[in-house]
């Protein structure tokens, strides 16, 4: 099995699809057929089996250190491979420490608060992982391909301005600048599916049926949108790419690039965080030595057990007709009659 490579060439793997000032992107320089120059499936198979493996080790002292959080925020057209890279990549990690969250349409109670509470009150605690599939992005994309859907939010009518995707991008800049100063560390992906991609596997769904339950009518009436949705995430991108909480446009017509990339990028952050065990003084430290000693030597039928907690022998009593009394075995397994 192959050794993960270092931090630093993790880093310049990652540097392509990593975008923290968002002034000049473009997203048609993102080719979503790019595999980072690897050739072999296998292989990449092979480097994302270890690095699982060590998320795993990185996810566990995120846990105990309890002083910091992850937030990863997953948005892609449809049948771009989110539900199956968040599996794949977080497919080593305790569930104890990780919480997933899928966000659709918003209900009544939700369109009844600002549309960042149901995301906020979704927030990963300290020392866990937070996976958002879709997120309070939804407002930027969906919704601004569709501004229609801004009426059933109930906001007051002077509100609604030409200006209100450029307050929702500074909101949301604000917002992640607040989360990040006190413990949750953000990473965002865009999986960069092409059209062409996306159609094949459409018709996959369509084709097979153990896989018709994936796909629905609203699939294929978003997919007339292609073009609006492509220059939204642009916009998006641009707009809310920041050194604290990137973005990672991540070429999506290889599923087997993407669960790479996005697992690189996942161990680079936690990576970053230099993470470790609690210590304990050495007053806590005098009491677990003390506990380990009543541990060890607390009965069980082994002979330095039954030596410690054995009772003590009674006194010899003169002899009755020269016989001498019964005393308790050295080893602890006899009784006293």
């Amino acid at each position: 099995m192959p050794s993960l490579p270092s931090r630093r060439r993790i880093a310049s793997f990652l540097k392509p699809f990593r975008v923290t000032n968002g002034s000049k992107f473009k997203l048609k320089r993102v080719d979503p057929d790019d595999t980072g120059g690897l050739k072999s499936k296998e292989a990449a198979a092979g480097i994302l089996a270890v690095g699982v493996k060590r998320l795993a080790e990185l996810q566990d002292r995120l846990y105990a250190q309890d002083r910091w959080s992850l937030l990863l925020v997953f948005q892609a057209m449809d049948a771009a491979g989110k539900d199956g890279t968040i599996k794949h990549v977080m497919s080593g990690v305790n569930p104890t420490g990780c919480q997933v969250f899928s966000f659709k349409a918003p209900s009544s109670e939700e369109l009844d608060h600002d549309y960042m509470w149901r995301s906020l009150k979704a927030l990963p605690e300290r020392g866990r992982i937070g996976i958002f599939n879709r997120s309070y992005y939804e407002e930027m994309l969906v919704v601004r391909v569709h501004p229609e859907l801004l009426h059933g939010q109930k906001l007051p009518p002077q509100l609604v301005t030409d200006d209100i995707w450029k307050e929702r991008f500074e909101d949301v800049r604000n917002i992640e600048q607040y989360l990040g100063r006190n413990g949750v560390l953000i990473r965002k992906f865009f999986l960069h599916v092409s059209k062409d991609e996306q159609k094949k596997r459409f018709l996959e769904r369509l084709h097979q049926k153990d896989k018709n339950w994936k796909f629905s009518m609203a699939d294929a009436k978003e997919r007339n949108c292609w073009d609006d949705y492509q220059n939204a995430y642009e916009d998006m991108i641009q707009h809310t790419a920041t050194e604290d909480a990137p973005w990672y446009v991540v070429p999506a017509d290889h599923k087997w690039f993407t669960r790479l990339v996005v697992a690189g990028a996942i161990i680079d952050a936690l990576e970053s965080l230099d993470l470790h065990y609690p210590t304990v003084d050495a007053h806590k430290r005098e009491e677990l030595q003390l506990v380990q000693s009543e541990l060890e030597h607390e009965g069980g039928g082994s002979k330095k057990a039954g030596a410690h907690t054995a009772k003590k022998a009674p006194a010899k009593r003169k002899p009755v007709k020269k016989t001498p009394a019964k005393t308790q075995g050295g080893d602890g397994a006899g009784d006293v009659a």
